[in-house]
């Protein structure tokens, strides 16, 4: 089975679930915006075994951290969360934690936990985003643009994370923007 049809059918089965949770049907009926999906992963399942990514009180957990780093803005908290969720080698969770320590400005922690995140999923588009930004803000543009081509490799030219790192790369070097 290819690796894209494995990460659709994770997704689908996150689908299932996350619609079969009253909490979150409570959350949806009082209008409160979804959180993010929980990471997909491509490891395998042993047999009748369930993966940690299924487990409710990580898909919570994952979703608490989520909502602290991109509606509260509380990063130092988020890592905290993401760091009990005992599962910090998976890349979406890795990085988050790289992305939270970015925005508190401790770059060199960022850059070990970017690295973590591709170590784990080297096609993980959205590390590859955030550590191309990471670059861009360390003034490292020829850096960035390999990102950039890492990107472009693995989602195209017109994915999200593409253009994003894409118009951080048109602004003029040294105008001191965070992103």
């Amino acid at each position: 089975m290819s690796r894209y049809a494995i990460r659709l059918a994770v997704f689908v089965v996150f689908s299932v679930l996350l619609a079969a949770t009253p909490a979150i049907r409570q959350a949806y009926a009082a209008g409160d915006p979804p959180a993010s999906d929980p990471p997909p992963s491509s490891k395998k399942k042993k047999k009748g075994h369930t993966s940690y990514l299924e487990e409710p009180a990580f898909v919570r957990g994952y979703r608490l951290a989520y909502t602290t780093i991109y509606d509260r803005n509380d990063y130092a908290s988020a890592i905290g969360l993401l760091k009990a969720l005992g599962h910090d080698d998976n890349a979406a969770v890795a990085n988050l934690i790289g992305y939270s320590y970015r925005k508190l400005g401790n770059y060199q922690l960022s850059q070990v936990w970017y690295e973590r995140a591709l170590k784990s999923d080297p096609n993980h588009v959205k590390t590859w985003q955030y550590y191309g930004l990471w670059q861009v803000e360390q003034g490292n543009r020829d850096q960035a643009l390999y990102h950039l081509n890492r990107i472009a490799s693995i989602c195209g030219t017109g994915c999200e994370e593409y253009r994003s790192l894409a118009a951080a790369l048109d602004k003029p070097p040294g105008t001191g923007l965070v992103y």
